[in-house]
């Protein structure tokens, strides 16, 4: 921000070198976590919770978002690829739009960070090393389990990159077409896959739980339906726009609604708020 506002460009510049830096601890963390969860290292207690030895190699992996810790710290990674990606694509394009772009993500980057750092630890280790792990709920051992949280949260996050392009367009006050064409292809990509994560949920919703069919969800899958509902609407609005030049403030609203509920969602599936 400082950089843009200044015209000073190398701040800029390092607060993208910073983004790719973060991806890359990011994802050193991860596999950190990984390799414990595979070799049962029990001295931490993230795995002793998730993890136990009668457990198949593909469900200790599945156990890095089986709990509130990981799957903090999926979040993290996920998003900052994507802000990697965004920097990477728009390092040479509008150059007063998108480092608020990137601070934006950035923002959202700090508060999950902080909060795998200093609250929720996956990192946290015990006072003692028990000899068995607590295991991984039963109903968790299901092959859509291994695959459907993470196709949830590419969409679940994805959802942050047009809401910070949005964000970024009131910030530099390019209220133009702009940011509607930069963010079109993500709004698509976010939704597509929070779209094959709901079907993946249904099906194991369905098979694990039987509450009479796909639709008889609970109540964590239902959270996961709101920002799927908005970011439709939001996809069929930005078109009108891009045509005939109506609805800019409306299509505001409704990034910004699609990125509260994608929050909310992940409140809602991590705090034990409500009951799964």
């Amino acid at each position: 921000i400082y950089g843009v506002k200044t015209r000073k460009w190398d701040f800029v510049k390092s607060a993208e070198n910073g983004a790719l830096a973060v991806c890359v601890l990011l994802i050193i963390a991860t596999i950190a976590l990984l390799h414990s969860l595979i070799n049962l290292d029990f001295s931490l207690k993230y795995v002793a919770l998730n993890t136990s030895t009668d457990l198949a190699t593909i469900y200790r992996v599945t156990s890095l978002w089986a709990g509130q810790a990981g799957s903090i710290l999926l979040w993290c990674l996920v998003l900052s690829i994507y802000t990697a990606v965004v920097v990477f694509q728009s390092r040479k394009k509008d150059r007063q739009l998108m480092p608020y772009v990137l601070s934006t993500l950035s923002a959202v980057s700090i508060f999950f960070i902080f909060i795998i750092a200093f609250v929720e630890s996956p990192f946290e280790q015990l006072p003692f090393i028990p000899k068995e792990g607590r295991g991984l709920n039963p109903i968790l051992q299901n092959a859509y389990m291994a695959i459907h949280p993470l196709t949830l949260y590419i969409g679940y996050v994805g959802v942050t990159v047009p809401f910070a392009f949005g964000m970024g367009a009131l910030l530099s006050g390019k209220l133009g077409d702009e940011w509607i064409r930069y963010s079109r292809k993500w709004a698509l990509f976010a939704w597509t896959f929070l779209g094959i994560g709901l079907l993946l949920g249904a099906r194991w919703a369905y098979l694990e739980l039987g509450w009479g069919g796909y639709w008889a969800w609970d109540p964590v899958e239902n959270a996961a339906f709101m920002p799927w509902l908005a970011a439709t609407a939001f996809i069929h609005s930005v078109m009108i726009q891009e045509k005939k030049g109506m609805l800019k403030k409306w299509n505001m609203a409704l990034i910004i609604l699609t990125f509260f509920l994608a929050i909310f969602g992940t409140f809602i599936t991590r705090s034990g708020i409500i009951s799964s």
